[in-house]
């Protein structure tokens, strides 16, 4: 098999993380050679979480964590300012249940703990409270939450696009539909095979979703994380309650069939389509060899969402029309950690060469993360603490 050039980083995977890292690596590196390499098109939603927009908060239940969101939000400001548009609206990010019930998202209670320790804002709220302001019924009235107004949503295409642009103009090089197989670290680099071609580098990062978690058994390398598809349904509403409603997020005790975990978009501030978007999150039936992603929403998954508009949001019209989709969320097995964010170092031969970024939900953290990676793939230790990150 053929050998390219001889690469100084290649990044796997040209989702927000891969091209934020491209990007603050080839800026700062301007006479070095970057590819990125990934098996779908740009912009692609077959390889996590799909729909036009992002969940985009401050707070967490971790302060660890908690502490990169406040840093993240800098450079998301830094980087609307360098490219001339808003990537987060900050409509505020409402959230409401049962406060002690612990998620993949946190615990309310929790969680309102650390802002007060953070000295973050926000507004603590009854479920009547809600109700009445929100337009929610029929809600377990010992329900609680709160609303944390710098959260908000995040433009998917906006930011993606950005970051291709940026990396591009500081000379990265890109190559779509081209997926890797094997990675081969040693002591020198690490080898990447594609089906097409063989590929060489000093360096080399793993962003590349699902499919990070292969390649890294491939060296003996296990994270506990597992894959879920989730259902996403898009419908009208019958009626507008503000210019802006806020992000929402339900948290509710399991059922037998599933986690019980709901969120909502409403209709995003660039888009003129007037669709909300209601989301379930069940980590329920993991994707493995013998049970592969449809690429289709779970039909029962789908019920359970237009049940939960029914029965609680009456200013929507889920049975007048609404389209579903499923998307693929990475995440790791153990509740008490959020992400793989790491150099290989001491897990395997070569593993000095090798940077891996894999699971959670962070697409929120992708100018933090982005820098972060270029940090390790230059052998420096990163700006900011990843103690919570590392594996």
């Amino acid at each position: 098999m053929h050998t390219s050039v001889q690469w100084d980083v290649i990044i796997i995977g040209a989702g927000p993380i891969g091209l934020s890292t491209a990007w603050n690596y080839a800026r700062d590196h301007r006479d070095q050679k970057v590819l990125v390499l990934d098996q779908h098109p740009l912009l692609t939603q077959l390889a996590g979480t799909s729909g036009e927009e992002r969940h985009w908060r401050l707070q967490y239940s971790e302060l660890e964590i908690f502490r990169l969101t406040l840093e993240a939000d800098k450079l998301w400001r830094q980087l609307e300012h360098q490219a001339d548009r808003k990537l987060i609206h900050r409509v505020g990010s409402l959230w409401f249940g049962d406060a002690d019930v612990w998620t993949n998202e946190g615990q309310i209670r929790q969680t309102m703990t650390s802002m007060n320790d953070m000295n973050l804002p926000y507004e603590r709220l009854t479920m009547a409270e809600i109700e009445r302001r929100y337009g929610f019924t029929g809600l377990d009235s010992n329900y609680e939450g709160f609303l944390q107004r710098d959260g908000g949503v995040i433009d998917v295409k906006s930011t993606l696009t950005t970051l291709y642009s940026l990396a591009s103009e500081a000379g990265v090089t890109f190559q779509f539909q081209q997926g890797v197989n094997t990675i081969e670290p040693d002591a020198s680099g690490v080898t990447v095979l594609t089906s097409q071609q063989r590929y060489r580098a000093r360096k080399v990062l793993v962003a590349s979703g699902p499919g990070s978690k292969k390649l890294l058994q491939q060296l003996d390398i296990e994270l506990a994380l597992s894959t879920f598809e989730m259902a996403c349904i898009s419908m009208l509403r019958s009626q507008r309650l503000e210019t802006n409603d806020p992000f929402w997020f339900a948290f509710q005790a399991p059922v037998e069939s599933d986690t019980n975990l709901f969120y909502g978009f409403p209709p995003n501030p660039w888009s003129i389509n007037g669709l909300d978007r209601l989301g379930t999150d069940f980590e329920v039936d993991p994707i493995t060899e013998e049970n592969a992603p449809s690429y289709q929403a779970n039909p029962h998954h789908v019920e359970r969402a237009l049940e939960f508009a029914r029965r609680h949001m009456p200013f929507l019209e889920p049975d007048r029309q609404h389209s579903a989709s499923s998307c693929l969320a990475v995440l790791p097995s153990n509740p008490s950690r959020q992400f793989y964010l790491d150099s290989a170092r001491g897990r395997c031969h070569g593993g000095e060469n090798l940077v891996v970024s894999a699971g959670g939900w962070a697409f929120k953290f992708t100018p933090l993360m982005g820098q972060i990676c270029a940090d390790l793939l230059d052998e420096r230790e990163p700006r900011w603490d990843i103690s919570a990150l590392r594996f």
